[in-house]
């Protein structure tokens, strides 16, 4: 039999293949792939195979594998102990492998945290939704690998022999320079300038919680510029959600977030930078206690990097090395391109080197903006304009991913201009949607779970050890009974799909007496259960795996994604969504009826007008304007008091 048994898995090793899931950003499904995409396509490259052939990725400890025929195969990526048989063998090479061999790989110590396996010809396995790497959350492409556990050798086609390429290993640190490109947000409209200097400045230590979704930097507070983030929530960092990319640097609450490959693609927290693409593999090792420098540079520096990291992993030697210009470290800012077209004002941002942000309008909740955002997607997406990749709405913006070597950012933005002024204006637009009925079990024994278990990350926030009150003083209403009405009288409106993975939406209420008003946690929990219904900002959010996340939370309802679904993603932009109160023991039968693909939420077909909305808010204005007064006022209050309450925490650390 052509493949490999697993005698003992080691610490974290799953199968990956690069570039990985792409092509679903929009709806929350990451790229996944090799962390150190740099290790992993070299082993590839040693062995002759195609660049996407499908390998091991080993964290911190590596498995133990018996081959049960003969193979060739490469071991890259940070350094640890190798043995064939019990003999010593090395890394950065290619290695026959007989029929019976037992491969074992150690530990990584000192420096690097993931090593790479590659096979000649690749492993094989049936892709999911075009790839055969694993995104454990969701079980996409299988999970870690177990005991026991035949991994079949795919034969593939390969490109030619191992002894045609050699390449050095690249020197592994704790002390570790990212270079990043600055942007989409930053000084002075969130940050101050000082404080933008201050950031890269900084010595950035990697948390202990860092993964694959992201790596987590502990450094200097930020130099914000304003006292909250409005609408968006009670903290500075909270911005509209947006979508990111893949090693996008946010801000979440004072807490630094590199975006990793299992990453979100859309979320309400600041972006500062992003990590050029020459250096991205170094996120896959990065180990807690490691050191890290931002380091800005510009985007034509960047992506000269970029083509000789590629000619590297390609064979075509080091010493390509790009010319360094006089301005090319210099920190550059390329974004903030205001456009005042036909429907209003337009703003574009650079997001790195591969990505554009456009954002409609003022920095605020206007559904008018979300409805701009949506006619130009579906404009651009019929088009099929060679180079653009993905697009991803945000409440106000979108941002569109594209392959600078076949389409220039500038190009991209003048298309843009030219095409979003072409389309009629937003009050002709009446978008399709559905109502979608949600069931709801409000405080489920695992929502509160998770809120117990932050306690002992940040047991003094204003949040513990009760979300649900939190949100009642927030908003000036009397009782928790009070929040749970609001919450099931609204219509939520999907503006995003994917805020935290697998179609997860972000809604707002389209009743502005319905906006409940919080803030997101400070530092985020890091477990989260599945489908768990929390708000943030003005925003609802339904979890579409268990994971990461800052939403206040309330309840617990059924998935929002199931794989025998075409598309399995079972909401969609401008879908409004309705929340039916349930038992929790009701609730669980209907998850386990929804998994099964026994039941599904009930559905009515509807469309959302600009013009009706804008009707219903003219109808509504005085109760709308008392409302909000309300709730601002208490808004105000819990901002003062948390401030006053942040000022006397830091007066007695610093004592």
């Amino acid at each position: 039999m052509s493949a490999i048994e697993v005698l003992a898995p080691g610490a974290f090793t799953t199968v990956q293949d690069w570039p990985g899931r792409t092509g679903f950003w929009e709806v929350g499904v990451p790229p996944s792939g090799p962390m150190d995409s740099r290790s992993h396509r070299i082993g590839n490259r040693l062995l002759g195979n195609a660049p996407d052939a499908a390998g091991l990725e080993v964290t911190l400890t590596g498995p133990k594998l018996r081959f049960l025929v003969d193979a060739t195969v490469a071991m890259t990526g940070a350094p640890l102990a190798v043995t064939l048989d019990g003999e010593t063998v090395p890394q950065w090479t290619a290695l026959d492998v007989p029929a019976g061999g037992v491969l074992s790989l150690g530990t990584i110590r000192g420096a690097g945290m993931r090593a790479y396996v590659t096979v000649r010809g690749g492993i094989a396995g049936a892709p999911a939704m075009g790839s055969r790497a694993v995104f454990s959350p969701a079980g996409l492409g299988g999970g870690q690998l177990r005991r026991g556990e035949l991994l079949a050798l795919a034969g593939g086609e390969t490109r030619g022999s191992a002894s045609e390429f050699a390449v050095s290993p690249p020197a592994f640190s704790n002390e570790v320079s990212l270079r990043v490109v600055l942007g989409p947000h930053g000084a002075p409209e969130l940050l101050t300038p000082d404080g933008l200097v201050e950031l890269l400045d900084a010595d950035w230590v990697v948390d202990p919680h860092s993964n694959r979704a992201g790596v987590r930097l502990a450094g200097p507070r930020p130099g914000w510029s304003r006292s909250d983030g409005g609408e968006a929530g009670l903290h500075p960092s909270n911005i509209l959600d947006s979508a990111y990319s893949v090693g996008t640097v946010m801000l979440t609450g004072d807490m630094a977030v590199i975006v990793g490959p299992d990453g979100p693609s859309l979320g309400g927290f600041a972006a500062f930078a992003q990590v050029i693409q020459a250096d991205l593999w170094r996120l896959g090792q990065l180990r807690a206690g490691d050191r890290v420098r931002l380091r800005a540079v510009g985007v034509r520096y960047a992506a000269a990097l970029h083509a000789d990291a590629e000619r590297e992993i390609e064979g075509g030697g080091v010493g390509l090395r790009a010319p360094v210009s006089t301005n090319a470290l210099k920190p550059t800012v390329e974004f903030d391109r205001a456009y005042d077209g036909a429907h209003g004002l337009a703003t574009f941002r650079r997001a790195g080197e591969r990505a554009v942000l456009i954002e409609f309008g003022d920095p605020v909740l206007d559904l008018r903006s979300r409805v701009r955002a949506q006619t130009l997607r579906i404009a651009l997406e019929e088009l099929h304009i060679d180079g653009v990749l993905d697009i991803t709405p945000g409440v106000r913006s979108l941002h569109i991913q594209h392959d600078p070597d076949t389409l220039a950012a500038e190009s991209l933005i003048d298309a843009l201009a030219r095409l979003e002024s072409s389309l009629p204006a937003p009050e002709r637009s009446a978008i399709p949607g559905r109502t979608v009925h949600m069931p709801l079990s409000w405080g489920h024994s695992e929502v509160l779970r998770a809120v117990g278990r932050y306690e002992s990350v940040r047991a003094g926030a204003p949040w513990c050890p009760d979300n649900v009150d939190f949100i009642r003083r927030m908003n000036g209403l009397p009782d928790e009974r009070a929040v749970r009405e609001i919450v099931t009288s609204a219509a939520y409106l999907v503006l995003g799909l994917g805020d935290v993975y697998m179609g997860a939406p972000v809604a707002v209420p389209l009743d502005p007496r319905h906006r409940l008003v919080t803030t997101k946690y400070n530092p985020p929990r890091t477990w989260t259960p599945a489908n768990a219904v929390g708000i943030g900002g003005a925003f609802l959010c339904v979890y579409g795996v268990e994971g990461p996340g800052g939403y206040q939370l309330v309840g617990r309802t059924t998935p929002v994604w199931h794989a025998g679904d075409d598309p399995p993603w079972r909401l969609r932009h401008f879908d409004q969504l309705r929340f039916e109160l349930v038992e929790e023991d009701e609730l669980e039968e209907l998850r386990r009826l929804s998994e099964r693909g026994a039941w599904a939420p009930r559905t009515e077909p509807t469309a959302f007008s600009l013009v009706e909305h804008e009707h219903f808010l003219e109808e509504h204005r005085e109760e709308i304007a008392a409302f909000t007064a309300r709730r601002d006022a208490a808004f105000a209050a819990e901002r003062d008091a948390w401030s006053m309450t942040e000022t006397a925490t830091t007066a007695k650390v610093a004592a």
